[in-house]
């Protein structure tokens, strides 16, 4: 059953067309992956598919929900969530208070000044199974700001987490990374993937990690899909070596 449908979709910034007419279908469990070369578009998909654009045409729906005018936040409540590409913290708090903020408005209470015993338990529990959950226990109480790159991005991956998604969009997560982190990164996608059991669309420009990872790969050039299939597919299709890879089709 599909999750996300993208039914030809088209992005207009006055002359330019940045997405031309892309269709998608992202099955419930499955892990997408979007790749192409700089100015391929994907940005603005993602832009598009998470409601920070307004198609020029087409529609997206989200479990059988027409969501293509829906605001973010009001796609965050039906059960998407996204990070970005340079990452969105709280550098000046700790790794705890960056986790409070989104668990407390997961549960409603919106930054209440004052909570319950009770609640205030439950949303403790959450914030340690998802610093538990993120391979984050070393750093819980340390500013975000003062944390290695991966540690800021696992921390950002689990905020998104804390508002309980069903489609993670992740863009570019490891970008700016080492390989060391890179490893850990890929490593903390394949877990929420395949333990929580998330449906993921991902953007990527590291080889290793989409082929690692993908279950299947939607390639964009100059704003329109190129080819889409498994990895080993688009491995060796001569369409994306001759479009991205620069080898001679």
């Amino acid at each position: 059953m599909s999750l996300l449908e993208v039914q030809h979709v088209s992005q207009h910034f006055g002359s330019l067309v940045a997405v031309n007419d892309i269709s998608m279908v992202v099955e419930t469990g499955e892990l997408r992956a979007l790749i192409g070369p700089n100015g391929a578009g994907k940005t603005t998909f993602f832009n598009l598919i998470s409601g920070f654009f307004k198609p020029t045409a087409g529609r997206i729906m989200l479990d059988g929900h027409d969501i293509t005018g829906l605001a973010p936040h009001q796609r965050v409540a039906l059960g998407m969530a996204r990070t970005f590409q340079i990452t969105e913290i709280f550098p000046e708090l700790s790794l705890r208070e960056n986790l409070r903020i989104p668990v407390e408005l997961a549960y409603g209470l919106r930054l209440s000044p004052w909570l319950a015993p009770a609640a205030n338990t439950r949303i403790n529990e959450r914030i340690d199974e998802l610093i538990d959950m993120g391979g984050l226990a070393g750093n819980a109480n340390r500013l975000v700001g003062e944390l290695a790159l991966g540690d800021q991005r696992a921390t950002e991956i689990m905020m998104t987490l804390a508002l309980k998604p069903r489609l993670l969009l992740l863009d570019e997560p490891t970008a700016g990374m080492g390989s060391h982190e890179t490893y850990s990164t890929a490593i903390l996608i394949r877990k929420l993937h395949r333990q929580q059991k998330l449906t993921i669309v991902l953007v990527e420009h590291d080889m290793r990690v989409i082929f690692n990872l993908a279950d299947r790969i939607t390639v964009l050039a100059e704003g329109a899909v190129l080819d889409e299939g498994a990895p080993d597919d688009i491995a060796a299709s001569e369409k994306v070596q001759a479009a991205y890879l620069g080898k001679a089709a």
